[in-house]
């Protein structure tokens, strides 16, 4: 009886050890490649004329509908600042990202065509 119940607990901790390991946990590169597929789509076509190329750094975080919330746009160009913020706060990105938590900083650049 007693070899059983250690031959059972081995075949058990072997199990679940074999379960553990063959999880496959998102990766969030991969996650925020997503999101900021989803900012470009979001960026694309400006209200207002674009002269010489506008950089600025967003800093935005997700709330828990998947949203994204700016925090802070760091841009010389008031007009770029308005435009980021009009297009981009509290709109729902597709998907889940629950890997993702804390502040983001995504550089966005806005150039000519031409």
């Amino acid at each position: 009886m007693r070899q059983l119940k250690t031959l059972l607990l081995a075949v058990t901790l072997t199990f679940s050890s074999v379960l553990i390991a063959s999880t496959n946990p998102e990766d969030p590169t991969s996650e925020f490649s997503k999101i900021t597929v989803n900012i470009e789509k979001f960026l694309k076509s400006p209200n207002f004329d674009v002269n010489h190329e506008m950089k600025a750094n967003v800093t935005l975080t997700l709330n828990k509908n998947n949203e994204l919330v700016v925090l802070c746009v760091d841009s010389e160009d008031d007009k770029m600042e308005g435009f980021i913020k009009s297009r981009l706060n509290y709109k729902k990105v597709a998907g889940s990202y629950s890997t993702l938590k804390g502040k983001f900083i995504v550089p966005v650049r806005i150039t000519t065509r031409g």
